[in-house]
């Protein structure tokens, strides 16, 4: 029998990987808190973790922080 997830049980595995990916800025590029949240919430990345059809709330932090890192790291600036 497979159980889906409810829609505050999506949110929560969103917010729990989004505190982590934070966390994963500030140690790798040594921003402060306000910085890791300002990055990441203005992320690419982080808009296709709010699209459920992507799935990636349901994926390791890991995982998501290499489309984070790679995003970040190859970024062109206009």
């Amino acid at each position: 029998m497979t159980k889906r997830l409810t829609a505050e049980q999506i949110q929560l595995l969103k917010d729990e990987l989004a505190t982590e990916l934070a966390g994963f800025l500030m140690d790798d590029f040594k921003l402060t808190p306000q910085e890791a949240i300002d990055v990441l919430y203005t992320s690419e990345t982080f808009e296709r973790l709010q699209e459920d059809e992507t799935g990636l709330y349901y994926q390791s932090a890991g995982y998501v922080y290499s489309f984070l890192q790679n995003e970040l790291l190859n970024a062109k600036v206009a």
